[in-house]
C-alpha cells in the first residue's frame, strides 16, 4: 500500500512553479505527532481481516533554516492466511523557498530492509529534475510542480481565503521518486473543535483553535488521458492553521485505514530574520 505518501499528506506538507507564492508563508508549529492506526473496513477482495499500527510524524524548521519532517509508520497487517509487519521510515528537508527538496525512505517487512529510495530534488524554471541515489543512480526530469511544505502553504492559504476546492500538483519523493502526483482538494468550513471530540484532551492550547475538514484525492499524472479516472488514494484529515492534521481517514479503495491523534510535543518556534 502506498503509506509512503503519508508522510507528507499528514502533515500536508501543494502550486508553485517558477515562483514563490506571492502571499507570506505561515508560520508552521515544530511538533511531534503520534497517531493510533487500525483498520476501518476492507473489502473481500483485499483479503485484509485486520490492521494495526502507530505513526510517528515529527515537524521541526522555518523559512529560514529550512523544514524538516521524520516520519515512521510501522503496521501488523492481517489477511485470511498470514501476518506481516511493515516499517517505513522517512526523512525529508525542504529548503525555505521550496526550490530543494532532499527525501530518504526505507521499507522494511517482517524486519528485513525491502527497499531504500534517495534523492534530491531541485525546481528550475520550467521544469523538476530529480536526482535519484537509491536504489539505483538516475535523473528524471518532471514537469513543473511543487514541494510537500510549500504544498501545505497553499492548501493553508486558499483555506484562509474561504476557498472550498481546488487543483494542483506534487512531488514527495514516494514510490519511485520518478512521477509527479494530481490532487484535488477540497476544504470544508471551518469548525471548532467539539467538546466530545476524543483527540480534545491532546491540543492542549489548540483547543480553541478552529480546524478545516480537508479531503485529497491523488491521481497518478502519468496515467492522465483526459478521461474520468478514480484517485490511487484520498485522505480525509481535520486541519489547523499552524499545520497540524488530525483525525486522519485514509481511503486505498479496497480497504480505509483511521489514524488517532493519540500523542503530541509541541517544540519552540524560533523566530528570527532570515538576513541574520
Amino acid at each position: 500500500m502506498r503509506a509512503s505518501r503519508l508522510a507528507y499528506t499528514a502533515i500536508l506538507l501543494p502550486i508553485i512553479f517558477s515562483t514563490v507564492p506571492a502571499v507570506a508563508a505561515p508560520v508552521l508549529q515544530p511538533h511531534r505527532a503520534v497517531y493510533d492506526i487500525s483498520l476501518n473496513k476492507a473489502s473481500d477482495r483485499s483479503g485484509i481481516t485486520g490492521i494495526s499500527g502507530r505513526m510517528v510524524y515529527e515537524f521541526n524548521g522555518s523559512q529560514c533554516d529550512g523544514y524538516t519532517v521524520k516520519f515512521r509508520l510501522v503496521t501488523r497487517i492481517s489477511t485470511t492466511d498470514a501476518m506481516r509487519m511493515t516499517d517505513q521510515q522517512t526523512t525529508t528537508f525542504e529548503d525555505g523557498e521550496g526550490k530543494t527538496f532532499s527525501f530518504v525512505t526505507k521499507s522494511f517487512v517482517d524486519q528485513n530492509l525491502e527497499r531504500e529510495v534517495k534523492g534530491t530534488a531541485h525546481r528550475e524554471k520550467d521544469s523538476v529534475r530529480v536526482d535519484i541515489d537509491k536504489p539505483e543512480p538516475n535523473n528524471v526530469t518532471l514537469p513543473p510542480t511543487q514541494f510537500p511544505t510549500q504544498h501545505m502553504f497553499e492548501l493553508i492559504d486558499k483555506a484562509g481565503k474561504g476557498e472550498n476546492f481546488y487543483e494542483t500538483s506534487l512531488f514527495d519523493g514516494s514510490e519511485d521518486a520518478d512521477r509527479v502526483m494530481l490532487t484535488t482538494v477540497v476544504i470544508g468550513k471551518p469548525a471548532p473543535a467539539d467538546r466530545n471530540d476524543p483527540e480534545l484532551p491532546l491540543l492542549s492550547t489548540l483547543e480553541k483553535d478552529q480546524f478545516w475538514p480537508v479531503d485529497i484525492a491523488y491521481f497518478n499524472s502519468d496515467e492522465s488521458d483526459g478521461g474520468e479516472e478514480l484517485p490511487e488514494y484520498r485522505i480525509s484529515f481535520k486541519m489547523h492553521r499552524n499545520g497540524l492534521t488530525r483525525d486522519l481517514q485514509m481511503d486505498y479503495g479496497d480497504f480505509t485505514m483511521t489514524g488517532k491523534l493519540v500523542d503530541l510535543s509541541l517544540f519552540d518556534q524560533v523566530q528570527k530574520d532570515c538576513k541574520e
